[in-house]
């Protein structure tokens, strides 16, 4: 099993930066990653990493503003946003998988960019 708990969410005025943490107690399968879920839209992938070689996987609205990583212990995930737009507000969630299929999910953190 795994627990996965989100944090580092809050409101932020457009092109400022935030950081999002999840950190993780238990077995990671190979991956993990960020989702987010705006208000009335499905949850939609933000980027993923490869949990022991670091390779990492963007969506293409995020790729040149977003970084994800993991600390050196491998217990803690990130989510370095940059230059957030209101279009980024969504609650953002961390998830365990294996790069296809994701089977565990935190809680959620709320981020909303104000224009």
């Amino acid at each position: 099993q795994v627990r996965l708990v989100e944090s580092g969410g809050g409101l932020v005025q457009a092109g400022d930066s935030l950081r999002l943490s999840c950190e993780i107690s238990g077995y990671v399968i190979s991956h993990m990653a960020w989702f987010r879920q705006a208000p009335g839209q499905d949850r939609k992938f933000v980027a993923d990493i490869n949990w022991v070689a670091g390779t990492t996987y963007y969506a293409a609205s995020v790729a040149d503003r977003f970084t994800i990583s993991r600390d050196s212990a491998k217990t803690t995930l990130y989510l370095q946003m940059n230059n957030l737009k209101p279009e980024d507000t969504a609650v953002y969630y961390c998830a365990r998988g294996d790069h296809a299929t994701w089977d565990a999910w935190g809680q959620g953190t709320q981020v909303t960019v104000s224009s």
